[in-house]
């Protein structure tokens, strides 16, 4: 699969909400991009992802 435009390996399918805790993310302040569409926070743990998917993870950061 492809993340930020890196090549990952995924050994099995797994849940959107569990790939990103594997990888360090915290679902707070993040928006998934799967294949072009973005996906509702709610639905994280219902997208299984497969290598032929490609992901775009983008983290919001506060300032001012």
């Amino acid at each position: 699969m492809r993340l930020n435009g890196e090549i990952k390996t995924l050994k099995d399918p797994v849940a959107l909400s569990d790939f990103l805790t594997q990888e360090g993310f915290s679902d707070k302040r993040i928006a998934v991009e799967r294949n072009g569409e973005i996906v509702p926070k709610g639905e994280y743990a219902n997208v299984i992802l497969s290598d032929s998917d490609t992901l775009e993870i983008v983290a919001f950061v506060g300032g001012g």
